[in-house]
């Protein structure tokens, strides 16, 4: 597998839990950009998005994998912009942000575990 995308958390902010906890999703953005959402976002080490992320590929989360099923239309663009986008844990969403993941539980997320994407 290639690999597309890789960060590390840097940072969870307060509300990014409650929304795990609440809608299955969790919002990633780069730690250099927009600190005023911090506590809404896990944030991340900054990297370059090196392939575009599509249907099929995986999500390496630890040592959990999920497989993307729907990439919404503007996810490749935010990544690569700001480290942006929103990550759906076994639901389904429409907002061109998303990214919708099927696969187990999430682990528990902390600081310095690694989101990793992987092509087909």
């Amino acid at each position: 597998m290639s690999v597309k995308y890789e960060v590390s958390v840097t940072a969870i902010g307060k509300l990014a839990s409650k929304f795990l906890e609440t809608n299955n999703s969790i919002i990633l953005l780069d730690e250099e950009t927009h600190p005023n959402l911090a506590e809404m976002v896990i944030e991340h080490t900054s990297s370059e998005l090196k392939g575009t992320i599509t249907v099929g590929d995986t999500l390496i989360l630890g040592k959990q994998k999920y497989k993307i099923t729907r990439v919404g239309e503007n996810v490749n663009e935010t990544i690569r912009e700001n480290g942006h986008c929103t990550l759906l844990f076994n639901t389904t969403g429409s907002m061109p942000g998303q990214i919708e993941l099927e696969g187990s539980a999430v682990p528990p997320l902390s600081v310095g575990v690694k989101f990793t994407f992987c092509g087909k």
